[in-house]
């Protein structure tokens, strides 16, 4: 499966930019939670050979495999809510034993390969109404299994994602239209019945923490608890932040006002020391990574190279923006972690795989080799 690839090709660049976003995450991991650093740079060593990898195999082959792929979703998702690991009222890790798989972070990797399998199967019917309701067809199982356990945030993400991969791929913009005719006012309406009391469509939690997005003074010893002391660390950095590691005495993090401080909110913790000058850097990394990947679909040979690149560009994007928005408080509470920088080795490595199909992507762009 591997190719004679020119190394002048490939794309040294996007291993930088991913290289030192990574690095950021792992010195802001330690300074939040010592004792899972060393977790974390295992983690950046397997996901960097895992990218290197997959990097140098040929992706239009691996393709092949996208329903195997697909399956293991399936099954690992429901293996999740029969035997998964809980924490904080939520199942979303298998215990292996050496390490705990989170499947919801896997299954975004893996979606995008498969729908771009499908989409290049089905380029030429795309827009006809039978292979459009295949595709939603197909989304609709990981969704109800991701949202079941309960994971709300990250069903909206892949909700996206698909979303995005349509349009990649695509989807008539007549469609697009009458879509968002339907779904703009069905977000409305879903949103007035979700903050009503007694309302069913989802947790009592959740409804809590939309609440406490729009009055987080009501909420500010409960639900909106870490994301207030999230944006005072952040504005207490100011322009350079109190270094890391630092002992402040008047730090949000070494009066553990964040809990859990090294996943979902770890950006509270550059802001806070690293400022407002490492937050910027964090912002731009993500914004250039996202970038290039969009700029390698671009000259993709194939629809299923376009849509690996870009639907990787767009999760590294999406996601990136809705953890900062969170730890901002720019939107409710969710559980996403930052791309790179968050703690959690199946989020990290999966993220890894990603790139790797991009690099592999960038490697055999258009009217480069003939095959």
């Amino acid at each position: 499966m591997f190719r004679r690839y020119k190394l002048k090709n490939f794309d040294f660049l996007l291993v930088l930019l991913v290289i030192a976003l990574n690095v950021i995450g792992i010195l802001a991991i330690g300074s939040a939670k010592q004792s899972v650093q060393s977790k974390q740079i295992l983690g950046m060593a397997v996901g960097l050979i895992a990218m290197l990898v997959i990097a140098f195999l040929d992706y239009s082959r691996l393709l092949k495999l996208a329903w195997i792929g697909y399956l293991f979703v399936i099954v690992t998702l429901v293996l999740v809510h029969f035997f998964g690991r809980s924490a904080n009222g939520a199942a979303r890790w298998l215990d292996l034993g050496f390490f705990d798989l989170q499947p919801s972070e896997t299954a975004k990797i893996l979606l995008i390969l498969f729908y771009a399998q499908f989409i290049m199967k089905y380029r030429e019917q795309f827009n006809t109404m039978r292979v459009l309701l295949l595709a939603v067809l197909f989304i609709i199982p990981p969704l109800i299994l991701i949202y079941k356990q309960p994971n709300l945030s990250t069903t909206i993400l892949v909700s996206v994602l698909f979303c995005v991969l349509m349009f990649v791929g695509g989807l008539s913009w007549k469609i697009i239209g009458g879509v968002l005719a339907v779904a703009v006012p069905s977000v409305l309406i879903f949103l007035s019945i979700v903050m009503q009391e007694g309302q069913t469509l989802i947790k009592d939690y959740q409804r809590n923490r939309i609440m406490a997005f729009f009055d987080p003074a009501t909420y500010a010893d409960t639900e909106a608890y870490q994301q207030l002391n999230s944006v005072i660390a952040i504005g207490s950095g100011q322009l350079w932040g109190k270094g890391l590691n630092n002992t402040d005495i008047a730090s949000v993090k070494n009066g553990n006002f964040l809990p859990e401080s090294q996943t979902d909110f770890i950006f509270a913790i550059i802001g806070e020391e690293l400022g407002f000058i490492g937050s910027a850097v964090v912002i731009l990394l993500l914004i250039l990574i996202a970038m290039r990947c969009v700029s390698i679909a671009r000259v993709a040979k194939d629809t299923a190279g376009m849509v690996i690149a870009a639907g990787i560009g767009a999760l590294i994007g999406i996601q990136g923006f809705m953890n900062i928005a969170v730890a901002t408080m720019m939107m409710p509470n969710t559980g996403l972690p930052l791309p790179f920088v968050s703690y959690g080795l199946s989020s990290l490595v999966s993220m890894y795989i990603g790139i790797g199909f991009v690099l592999n992507v960038g490697l055999q762009r258009k009217n480069l080799y003939n095959f």
